[in-house]
């Protein structure tokens, strides 16, 4: 927040009646993003923090009248069109990093608290893109489910800055029109391979089948220990050209991979093994691909994980109207935030440093 942040926030249109609003909106959403900073998990929780906070919030914005009750947090949060602060959030973080470099991971999570009936339906689901170099949150848009991806995944890109970026996207994303926007983009992706497109996937595992076709594969191995078991990645990759030539119709394809993971129990030497294929349209560098690849899970670890554990979110109950979706996008903020705290402090020590020191909060909130 910067104070770009608060530039960005100050430029979102009022949902509310004018003249019948007593707390501007952006000393509400101010109010938001500190109390979530400070530990804040719900609106009551932000009320409570940022009263006793005013003096200290008033710094950057009047708060002629006070922090908003959390009734009013609750209700201008549902209200307000969410696009628009994802909007400001996404130009806020170009702001902070304008050349996105590296892996950009482009994948959905399911906000489990924000489900309306006992079996989940109606949970929001959000696809978000995530920059493994700079470990920070880039874009958000919002979903019907997670089958609703392929709809969200092109507006997602349109927001960002991709050229010379590599995009990671599991199978539910690999369309010809999402790889065609990437290389349009100046960009280039690695994208699974798992039922979706089954023709393309068809021919790749028959090449890999075949030992005369795969013997001239660039290799690469590696083993990681850890968790009570040991896993040995193959990478193989071959050039595409012939794939290509069949399938016309996805741009800029130039390699194929296959990733075989072999998994042993330390404890009970129980086995077992995976074969994953990929399509790229990076050179079949073996070394590159599977750091990609293995790039896109820290979305999953780094990402998805951290607003689990730290932040709580799957516990969070708001779902009224659009109070959930927004709420999720001053989560990521926050997160934001606290990955550019240089500290060595975990997460979850900065928000409560956050809390008790004024110059700790100023530092992340100015920096």
């Amino acid at each position: 927040m910067s104070i770009k942040f608060l530039e960005q926030i100050q430029q979102i249109e009022e949902p509310r009646i004018p003249g019948m609003v007593t707390y501007r909106l952006d000393e509400i959403l101010l109010a938001a993003l500190v109390g979530v900073l400070c530990r804040a998990e719900d609106f009551d929780e932000i009320e409570d923090v940022c009263n006793e906070l005013l003096d200290w919030l008033r710094q950057f914005l009047p708060f002629k009248d006070g922090i908003a009750p959390a009734q009013t947090l609750r209700r201008t949060l549902a209200r307000l069109a969410p696009q628009q602060l994802e909007a400001a959030f996404a130009a806020w973080v170009k702001s902070l990093a304008e050349h996105v470099r590296g892996v950009v991971a482009v994948d959905g999570k399911t906000l489990r608290g924000s489900k309306h009936d006992a079996d989940g339906k109606g949970a929001l689901h959000l696809v978000s893109a995530w920059a493994h170099e700079a470990g920070l949150i880039l874009a958000q848009r919002a979903v019907g489910g997670k089958s609703n991806e392929i709809t969200a995944i092109p507006e997602l890109l349109r927001m960002l800055e991709l050229e010379g970026a590599i995009v990671t996207i599991d199978a539910m994303g690999t369309q010809k029109q999402i790889a065609r926007q990437i290389v349009d983009a100046k960009a280039d992706y690695v994208l699974a391979l798992k039922g979706n497109q089954s023709a393309l996937e068809d021919d790749a595992a028959l090449f890999f089948a075949d030992p005369q076709l795969a013997k001239d594969c660039l290799r690469h191995e590696e083993t990681d220990t850890g968790h009570g078991r040991i896993e040995e990645r193959t990478v193989r990759a071959a050039d595409a050209a012939w794939l290509a030539e069949r399938h016309r119709e996805w741009k800029g394809l130039a390699s194929i991979v296959a990733v075989t993971v072999r998994r042993t129990i330390k404890k009970t030497g129980k086995t077992s093994t995976e074969t994953r294929l990929y399509i790229s349209s990076l050179p079949p560098d073996p070394v590159r691909l599977a750091a990609a690849i293995r790039a896109h899970w820290s979305i999953e670890n780094n990402l998805h994980w951290v607003l689990d554990v730290a932040f709580r979110e799957d516990q969070c109950r708001t779902r009224k109207d659009h109070s959930a979706r927004n709420l999720a996008m001053i989560r990521r903020a926050v997160l934001n935030l606290l990955r550019r705290e240089p500290s060595k402090l975990s997460l979850k020590r900065k928000r409560l440093k956050a809390l008790i020191s004024p110059d700790f909060r100023a530092a992340v909130l100015t920096r």
